[in-house]
């Protein structure tokens, strides 16, 4: 049995309207879950599949980070589809330093997460102090290196360049490989 803790706030989204996201979870990954309203504890029995058993505790993670449901069903559903999460608190002194680099990874009207949304193909959520990112391994990992390099404080355009590049490289590497 593993435990995820979930944000108050985003209860209500893992459960549903009448329970009918929880219980979806519970039967696409093969699991039983036990929210603790209370506390946000979320306590995970695979009861089935226990591949599916050890993504499901990423699915509630993930919800809790942020995603919609669906979204984070995407783990049980794409083959190495993986789930990350990033502190930005752990790279800021304080909470304007918090604020100020959690807006820059946002960008003026959410363009920047977009961005790294549309030129990975990865789901990108920012929520609280976190950053969350579902997707294949090498989306995931070009979204983490433009977020540390936000986070680091390079100008956008250099983040904007280093996520063209991963596009044509990520786009040109699956034409590659349908080729072979």
């Amino acid at each position: 049995m593993q435990h995820v803790k979930v944000p108050q706030d985003r209860i209500g989204v893992l459960i549903g309207e009448g329970g009918s996201t929880l219980r979806e979870i519970e039967r696409r990954a093969e699991v039983r879950l036990d929210v603790d309203s209370e506390n946000g504890s979320v306590a995970i029995d695979s009861v089935g599949d226990p591949v599916l058993g050890m993504v499901a505790p990423d699915v509630v993670r993930a919800v809790g980070r942020g995603f919609a449901p669906e979204d984070a069903m995407l783990l049980l559903d794409q083959e190495m589809a993986m789930f990350e999460l990033i502190e930005i608190d752990r790279h800021t002194r304080n909470k304007n330093d918090m604020r100020r680099k959690k807006g820059r990874l946002i960008g003026e009207n959410g363009r920047t997460r977009e961005l790294m949304e549309e030129l990975t193909g990865a789901d990108v959520v920012i929520y609280g102090s976190t950053l969350g990112i579902i997707g294949q391994p090498e989306e995931v990992e070009a979204v983490r290196r433009a977020v540390e390099m936000i986070l680091d404080g390079a100008p956008h355009g250099a983040v904007y360049s280093f996520l063209e590049r991963k596009h044509n490289e990520l786009t040109s590497g699956f034409n590659v490989r349908q080729n072979n």
